[in-house]
């Protein structure tokens, strides 16, 4: 099928910023706006606008899945799932990945500035939700001329948001891939995100989260967050497989309280290196959205009642050694959307990765998503 010519419009490409005028309504009854958002495109759309794909990153991710990263030089994120001869491929794709309203990889988010000040928000910035990042993406679909998805496809918090989106929108939504994700977030996870915002609130430079103006900013306890976090996305024996309890560049213990162990000198590498590409403050509200994230809660506390009115097709994946969201999480979403009549396929693949497995090299995975995009089951 022949496609739209799109080289001389601005609105498509790398490194692309829109500004929506229209106030976005916030799950909170705030109104938030204007609303910055920043993005990525791929491919060209066709001439009936039916091979859009929508990716949706997860927490600390953002709108470069397929190219360079302008901060950290590393190739797109998902650069194994998404590119020349990938399952989400760009000639015959037109893909879409924005970073989320609330982060800082250039969407409105706390530290982006408030036209009504000319200061950063800071924590005057609204609290979001899971949802209202999935109405700003609507928002931005709507300014690129997109009125209906092939497919929304997104891991971990972006499995939330491409989850969120046939709830929200049902008629602009063909299919949908949920990858290593949940439909609520649970106790544990709250648990483990408190004890990161507790540790970017105490560390002495949060200053209430107003430190922008002098670049002191909570790095230790940034660093500390994602250290808590990071552990949470691996598997116990891929740990294991990983470091064991080598030792750091020594031959013997110290004694002392420097990185003996080689898994303590990764986690400190982590923590230092997300520092450098990542706002603390933005922790705090990306976090606290996948907190409130609770879909059945949202749909008078019944799952298949939120996707009663999508006609969708579903494919969820799991896989085994993820503890953060394991798959007895996703079979809880198949069992609702059977319960709603939806088309839905699972498949639960096995990795000694844990969570990160949707971003490390697994093969499995890209036939599944590539099945499935090509009209098969899962």
């Amino acid at each position: 099928m022949a496609s739209v010519p799109i080289s001389e419009d601005s609105r498509f490409g790398l490194r692309r910023q829109a500004r929506l005028t229209t106030p976005l309504n916030l799950s909170s009854g705030a109104r938030l706006g204007p609303v910055d958002i920043a993005y990525e495109t791929y491919g060209a759309m066709n001439t009936d606008k039916s091979n859009v794909i929508l990716i949706c990153h997860a927490l600390t991710g953002d709108q470069y899945v397929a190219s360079d990263h302008p901060v950290t030089g590393k190739p797109g994120w998902w650069w194994r799932l998404v590119g020349a001869g990938k399952p989400v491929d760009p000639a015959r794709h037109f893909i879409i990945c924005s970073n989320v309203i609330g982060s800082c990889m250039g969407s409105s988010g706390p530290a982006s500035i408030d036209p009504a000040t000319g200061d950063p928000h800071a924590m005057r910035f609204p609290v979001l939700t899971i949802a209202d990042m999935v109405r700003a993406q609507a928002a931005l679909l709507d300014h690129l001329g997109v009125e209906r998805l092939s497919a929304v496809i997104g891991g971990s918090m972006g499995g939330m948001q491409a989850l969120t989106w046939p709830t929200l929108f049902p008629d602009r939504v063909e299919s949908c891939i949920v990858i290593a994700s949940t439909a609520r977030h649970s106790a544990q996870n709250i648990a483990f995100h408190e004890v990161g915002r507790q540790a970017i609130m105490a560390d002495p430079h949060w200053r209430g989260g107003d430190y922008y103006a002098d670049g002191q900013v909570p790095s230790a306890g940034l660093a500390v967050a994602r250290m808590a976090a990071h552990i949470t996305y691996l598997s116990e024996a891929g740990l294991t497989e990983k470091f064991g309890r080598r030792l750091q560049g020594r031959d013997t213990k110290t004694f002392g309280f420097d990185a003996d162990f080689q898994v303590e000198s990764y986690l400190r590498h982590q923590g230092l290196s997300f520092v450098d590409r990542f706002d603390a403050n933005s922790y705090l509200y990306i976090t606290r959205a996948m907190d409130y994230y609770d879909i059945a809660d949202d749909h008078g506390g019944s799952l298949a009642k939120a996707f009663t009115a999508s006609k969708a097709r579903f494919c969820l994946v799991s896989f085994d050694t993820d503890w953060l969201y394991p798959t007895t999480e996703s079979r809880i979403i198949v069992h609702a959307l059977n319960a709603s009549g939806a088309q839905a396929s699972f498949v639960e693949l096995s990795s000694p990765f844990g969570h990160d497995a949707f971003l490390l090299e697994c093969p499995e995975l890209n036939r599944v998503v590539d099945g499935f995009l090509k009209g098969g089951r899962a």
